[in-house]
């Protein structure tokens, strides 16, 4: 059994020319790395996706931790590696691997570590911003700008960066305070975190299709004496905003099936344009 030890920490030894543990990471150096995180895709490619943005935040900690040129080598060719998450988030795992290259673990714990926290933290960052704080933010914001209030933007850029860099921020430290424990943590919370966030979004996705999706038929139908109008009485009768549902559902399926964005912003245009002229909308 102490033979087995001895050979483990020979081979763990081995890993780097030099070896020694010393903290070296300050809240200043930390604080750097949440600014350059902001370039994470500033070198996207399909290859390594944010592999150069990755490493770009975290050379300042990598110098000080490793002092010998060859380890310092070592690590930033791992780092080049494929890597890609959610930007907003990114810091977390940086501040983790960060605790683990200072505590100079094993290579291929920390390669396995990042790659374990990156695809989950990409789920659970597009169900929180994409899905429910920039929908939340920009809804509120278009709706103040709606009576030429230029608080609308403002109140947007202000609401949605004080979280964004609220995080980004916070979980810099928090991350490289907790270190690897923190792992723990995210894979508990992370099924709960992103279901919530997500019924949260969706349920203000459909709120903002009813109040911003204007679609709706002037059509009346004549029935002897009787005259009905079909958006008030037959459509807002089975549901309100029932058409504009049905161009989201549709537009979805569009981009599902492919079709670019600036395709269905043309649809969108001949459609209004030509039931307006007929008198259909």
């Amino acid at each position: 059994m102490a033979s087995n030890e001895v050979l483990h920490n020979e081979d763990f030894v081995s890993e780097y020319q030099d070896p020694s543990v010393e903290q070296v990471i300050t809240k200043k150096d930390l604080n750097k790395m949440v600014w350059r995180s902001l370039l994470l895709q500033a070198s996207f490619n399909f290859e390594r996706m944010q592999a150069g943005g990755w490493l770009y935040g975290l050379i300042p900690g990598l110098k000080k931790i490793h002092k010998n040129k060859k380890d310092l080598s070592i690590a930033m060719q791992e780092h080049m590696e494929f890597f890609n998450t959610h930007p907003f988030l990114v810091t977390f795992i940086q501040g983790i691997i960060l605790a683990m290259e200072e505590n100079k673990e094993k290579r291929s714990a920390i390669r396995a570590i990042k790659i374990a926290m990156m695809g989950p933290l990409g789920g659970i960052g597009d169900a929180m911003f994409w899905l429910t704080l920039l929908p939340i933010t920009a809804g509120i914001g278009a709706a103040l700008s709606s009576d030429g209030n230029v608080m609308g933007p403002i109140f947007f850029l202000i609401s949605f960066n004080v979280v964004h860099f609220g995080l980004r921020f916070g979980l810099m430290h928090y991350g490289y305070k907790t270190g690897t424990k923190a792992i723990a943590s995210l894979k508990e919370g992370t099924q709960k975190i992103s279901r919530a966030a997500s019924i949260v979004g969706l349920t203000v996705i459909g709120a903002l299709i009813a109040t911003f999706v204007r679609l709706s038929l002037n059509v009346t139908i004549h029935a002897g004496d009787i005259y009905v109008d079909v958006q008030e009485g037959v459509i807002d009768q089975i549901m309100p905003a029932f058409l504009p549902l049905l161009y989201t559902f549709f537009c979805f399926g569009m981009l599902k099936k492919g079709k670019s964005p600036l395709t269905l912003i043309g649809i969108t245009v001949v459609l209004g344009v030509v039931g307006s002229l007929i008198g259909l909308f």
